[in-house]
């Protein structure tokens, strides 16, 4: 049997990953992103723990209280509500730029301190086309507000992604993807669950609301991570988090084929320096040290 190719399964968790922003649009309009990201980690958290209890794994057989699952599990809590409060205060293009653009940078400098992870001069160049290309992609038509306080928020939401990916990496070396992804997002959720009991859950009852709700947990979140563990599990740090930058791509068309938004030329040459970035890092390796 042809063994999967490990980039292309995160390139395609990436790409899930790229339609939470149509999803939201499709929500009502009272849906608010923090209740949306609560909710969307509680789905994915059930619907891995159901998967992994399904496949006949037992629980018992996670080391619940180690190190790295709970890093793992308070740093996906934290990337989501670091990122939604940077993106409040810094704006929507700021925040998200400076999210998507210190992650693999932070992960790629973790992987090389923690995990003895070298990075060759594909990854630097590949990091570099297809961060520059998501600053050309969000920048367009934006008001641009520089507050040092959300872009500090936003640098601890990539800071806790990377570190999640650096943890998750750790873990998947004694638990298979699919189990340590359940534990880990059920910790995330738990973690973000005191925001559902102070939030307007009203937008639930409405038909788009509750299938908006259900295709991020189920698809955006769920199949997207347990795609992205199983490449994670023979792809490096640095790597994996740099390839991830299909998501805003992904997002991007979209936007402009569902949702009939403009796509500026700065933002199609966005595009195309973060396509050759994928291209670049796709076809070459990443020595351990």
């Amino acid at each position: 049997m042809r063994k999967p190719n490990h980039e292309l399964l995160i390139i395609f968790a990436a790409m899930l990953w790229g339609t939470t922003g149509t999803a939201q649009a499709y929500a009502p309009p009272g849906a608010d992103p923090r209740s949306v990201g609560a909710i969307r980690l509680a789905i994915g958290g059930l619907a891995l723990l159901t998967i992994t209890l399904g496949r006949g794994f037992s629980l018992r057989r996670i080391e619940w209280k180690s190190a790295p699952m709970l890093i793992a599990g308070i740093c996906m809590a934290a990337y989501n509500l670091f990122f939604f409060a940077g993106v409040a205060r810094a704006g929507v293009a700021v925040g998200t730029i400076v999210t998507i653009g210190s992650s693999p940078i932070l992960a790629g400098l973790l992987g090389w301190l923690l995990r003895k992870e070298r990075p060759g001069w594909r990854w630097y160049l590949a990091t570099i086309l297809a961060v520059a290309g998501g600053v050309l992609l969000i920048l367009p038509g934006e008001k641009i507000h520089i507050d040092p306080q959300g872009i500090a928020l936003a640098l601890i939401s990539g800071f806790s992604y990377a570190v999640f990916s650096v943890t998750s990496k750790g873990m998947l070396e004694k638990t298979p993807p699919d189990a340590a992804m359940a534990i880990v997002f059920s910790l995330g959720a738990i973690l973000l669950s005191p925001i559902l009991f102070r939030a307007d859950l009203s937008w639930l009852s409405q038909p788009n609301g509750w299938m908006s709700a259900l295709f991020l947990g189920l698809v955006s979140t769920a199949l997207a991570y347990i795609l992205f563990a199983r490449g994670l599990v023979s792809v490096p740090v640095a790597k994996a988090v740099t390839l991830t930058l299909a998501e805003p791509l992904t997002a991007s068309l979209l936007g402009v084929i569902l949702l009939d938004e403009d796509l500026p030329r700065t933002a199609a040459s966005g595009i195309g320096l973060i396509f050759a970035g994928l291209v670049v890092l796709s076809t070459g390796k990443l020595t351990p040290r």
